[in-house]
């Protein structure tokens, strides 16, 4: 089987590194891919928003199945588009990718399955929007409706903070992803994400990773696109685990079927385990990045059958047969560490020579994942991005896994890059 895999970052690299595993697959053909993906596979300089491109060149080799990893060409349609060309796709559709695409179509589709969440309010004008914080509680939350690359969502302190998000924000802080804006309660409790691989009939459910959003040590600072995560995320017990999939996962997946949206790929449900229960924070349309790193880096199993199952169909009533594949039983906890540039996610500067991935990966249970990365002169590995690699570790425990991780970090040259020190402290603590 040739697989064709689009994006250029960590997640892409982790899906392109197990797959590649997979006796099922022969090459994984990525675009437009990054240094580390390009020794996997061949990769084409076509960027994941090239719609048009990425048709032509999916016309040109062909491929037996086609993943999009990330959610801009998902939002843009292009699962519709390859599908009406007649490939297997690995992607929702643009209209059920609206689930990540819209804060508040995602809302009103969870009011209306009954599908626990917080409450909110949706706005386009300020002065409504700030009568409508009056009536909630501190700490308050903004965010976004549309893409902002997992930085559009605000916790504000006080009303005063609140205010000024609300005009920044309507003002065109993330452009016209931010012309809706979302205002929802604050929920009290401890955050994870869980996967749900789905055909839109059948689903087979990942182990439950955790997150770390904001950019300093203690879950301090703005939020970033992601700066480590561990997996399995002891806050998800069998019991909130199972109360996920009855009260969050069905209910939305057989809402959209019947709704004539039926939902084929990877959900991700970013939940918070509260005093009453498991409620949706978010749902989005495509594997979590850092989470997808650990989950790939953790399953000793093949996810090659189950991800394909999902473009093609077939998974309802032989869920047992794909978790049996995947081994499940046999994920090991593991932990990766996001070293980004220097000032991100504000501004940050490009170009700056990283040594030592090798060494790095010398380390029992260590594998790199790039993201933003380019290939310099001679070969030489330099940083394109604000996330820039993945440190990512296996273990028989998650505290060796952290270790693992760490040492990984400590061992690469790169001068211009930092990292929070205290990945997986809730677990661990």
């Amino acid at each position: 089987m040739n697989i064709l895999l689009i994006g250029s970052g960590g997640r892409e690299h982790a899906l392109a590194w197990k797959m590649a595993q997979s006796p099922l697959v022969d090459v994984v053909h990525s675009a437009p891919g990054n240094p580390g993906m390009d020794e996997i596979g061949p990769c084409f300089d076509v960027a994941a928003d090239d719609v048009d491109g990425l048709v032509k060149l999916a016309l040109q080799i062909e491929p037996d199945l086609i993943v999009i990893g990330p959610e801009a060409p998902l939002a843009l349609g292009l699962a519709d588009i390859l599908r009406a060309r007649g490939f297997d796709v690995f992607g929702p559709s643009r209209e059920a990718a609206q689930l990540e695409a819209s804060k508040a179509f995602s809302k009103a589709r969870m009011i209306k399955y009954g599908v626990p969440t917080a409450a909110y309010g949706e706005f386009t004008e300020a002065a409504p929007a700030k009568a409508f914080l009056r009536s909630m509680q501190a700490p308050y939350v903004l965010k976004a409706d549309g893409l902002a690359a997992g930085k559009g969502v605000v916790i504000a302190e006080s009303l005063e903070d609140a205010d000024a998000g609300i005009d920044e924000m309507l003002s065109g802080k993330f452009g016209l992803a931010s012309a809706t804006l979302v205002i929802e309660e604050f929920m009290h409790g401890e955050e994870a994400s869980v996967f749900v691989i789905t055909d839109g009939q059948g689903a087979v459910y990942l182990p439950a990773a955790q997150d770390h959003k904001r950019v300093g040590d203690g879950d301090t600072g703005p939020n970033t696109g992601g700066m480590g995560a561990y997996a399995p995320a002891p806050a998800a017990s069998e019991q909130s685990t199972a109360r996920v999939k009855r009260q969050l996962a069905e209910p939305m997946l057989k809402g959209m079927a019947k709704d004539g949206l039926p939902y084929q790929g990877v959900l991700y449900i970013g939940i918070m385990i509260t005093a009453e229960g498991p409620k949706v924070v978010e749902f989005n349309a495509r594997f979590g990045d850092p989470e997808c790193q650990v989950l790939m880096a953790g399953l000793a199993g093949d996810i090659v059958p189950a991800i394909l199952a999902s473009a093609t169909g077939g998974l309802k009533g032989n869920e047992a047969a794909f978790e049996s594949l995947l081994e499940l039983d046999r994920f090991r906890p593991t932990a990766t560490v996001v070293l980004a540039a220097k000032g991100y996610p504000g501004s940050y500067s490009k170009g700056s020579l990283i040594r030592g991935l090798k060494d790095a990966e010398k380390i029992e249970g260590v594998t790199v994942f790039q993201a933003g990365t380019d290939s310099g002169p001679d070969g030489a590995l330099l940083a394109n991005g604000g996330r820039v690699l993945n440190v990512t570790a296996s273990g028989d425990t998650l505290r060796q896994a952290v270790d693992r991780a760490y040492a990984g970090v400590a061992v690469i040259d790169w001068p211009e890059g930092f990292c929070r020190s205290d990945i997986g402290w809730r677990a661990l603590r």
